[in-house]
């Protein structure tokens, strides 16, 4: 748990809830179709249990929040412009809605999905 001490008590905020942060953030970023991973043992596990936060990893070193984040991203889209703008958003969305500071983010593109034309 990451805490802000202030003058009339302490906030505690949970990994997850940033991560829940950080999934939601990425899910609305242009070009990310889903979020993956880290592996397949805990790709299985999540298969039986739908979880919101599959495929973010939060860390906190030297008191600042370290992000990991594996998505899927639509075939067709520039790569390193969603990368670079899922990391940008998460970072910014992060930040404002905790006050922590967020020193990494980084995103690992674990697939492409092409979309049907419909």
């Amino acid at each position: 748990m990451n805490s802000i001490q202030k003058p009339k008590g302490s906030i505690f905020i949970s990994h997850r809830a940033l991560a829940s942060i950080a999934s939601h953030s990425a899910m609305e970023s242009y070009g990310v179709v889903g979020l993956a991973t880290k592996n397949l043992a805990t790709g299985i596990s999540h298969m039986l249990v739908k979880d919101p936060v599959l495929g973010v990893d939060i860390a906190l070193r030297d008191a600042a929040v370290v992000i990991d984040l594996y998505i899927v991203v639509e075939y067709g889209t520039r790569i390193k412009s969603v990368a670079d703008n899922v990391a940008e958003l998460i970072k910014y969305q992060v930040e404002s809605s905790t006050g922590l500071t967020v020193s990494q983010v980084n995103v690992h593109v674990r697939g492409l999905r092409i979309s049907n034309p419909d």
